[in-house]
């Protein structure tokens, strides 16, 4: 497979129209039809749905959609991590992050490494640690803010020196609103909102301790933010991680006992990285030194 039927694969699957892919592209509408046939072939299935109007994917043309993008992806980043000027650093550092408090100062590190050298670039993936993982392992990502408890046997690491809180969200004009703090008992009967992540949850069912067994969990989530406008729509209570964010109309309340764990920073084992990345890496590691031998 050639990376450039790839993409005239992906233009045609998100237009679902060949004339309209065609002129987008600057080909031929018979040269795409073509290579999307030799496509076809070359793999052994059928892709697409063909209409008079409108062509849309089959389930293998889907799987397609989803493993091209990734190939896709990783050619332009490769490209662009050979693309630097004489002595000059360039390229991207691609980096997934949850939603933490650990983000702000990876933030303020990135902003200082991209002061100095102007050429790097960063992309950036939101998501939650299965996701950020899984796109490591595909080498979508080189490195992943994955926030405590997690998995990091596969990885090196950095564990970041911010105090990650749980807590719950509530809608200010609950009876819990007021309070410095909630117990376990504060929650049994309350409808609750729980990560999605398994580890997330047995910690969670531990801190409830004897209660555990009367938690009523009426949805999951994966990133705060929409579970915070089900909060206000009166869902449930949220249990999450203090964010430095305000959500208007909620309160954030800390859990007791509390429940604290840390961000970490990771990376694939043996891994080789850009002259960029490591560039990076080495900034994180200078400014933590900084940090701990000169503390606020």
């Amino acid at each position: 497979m050639e990376i450039r039927v790839l993409k005239y694969f992906l233009m045609v699957a998100r237009e679902e129209n060949i004339t309209r892919a065609s002129q987008l592209l600057h080909v031929t509408q018979p040269t795409l039809s073509r290579q999307l046939m030799q496509l076809e072939d070359e793999l052994g299935v059928k892709l697409f749905q063909r209409g008079s109007h409108r062509i849309v994917l089959t389930e293998d043309g889907m799987l397609l959609r989803r493993r091209a993008q990734e190939i896709v992806d990783l050619a332009d980043r490769t490209a662009r991590d050979f693309a630097r000027g004489q002595g000059e650093l360039s390229g991207e550092i691609n980096l997934g992050g949850g939603e933490t408090r650990s983000m702000a100062l990876i933030s303020q590190m990135i902003a200082a490494l991209l002061k100095e050298h102007p050429r790097v670039r960063c992309k950036l993936f939101s998501g939650n640690a299965d996701s950020i993982k899984e796109r490591i392992e595909s080498g979508l990502l080189d490195l992943g803010l994955l926030v405590e408890p997690v998995d990091i046997s596969r990885y090196e690491f950095i564990r970041l020196p911010v105090r990650e809180e749980r807590g719950v969200l509530v809608r200010a004009d609950s009876p819990l609103a007021g309070r410095p703090f909630v117990t376990p008992q504060d929650l049994i009967g309350e409808p609750l909102m729980l990560s999605d992540r398994t580890p997330v949850q047995n910690e969670l069912m531990n801190w409830f301790g004897d209660e555990a067994g009367h938690v009523n969990v009426v949805t999951t989530y994966n990133l705060l933010y929409n579970a915070a406008m089900m909060v206000r729509a009166g869902v449930g209570i949220a249990l999450c991680i203090r964010l430095d964010c305000e959500y208007d109309g909620l309160r954030f309340l800390p859990l007791s006992p509390p429940l604290d764990m840390h961000s970490v920073l990771v990376w694939k084992k043996s891994h080789v990285f850009s002259p960029t990345v490591a560039a990076f890496l080495e900034h994180v590691r200078t400014c933590l030194k900084s940090m701990k031998d000169n503390p606020i």
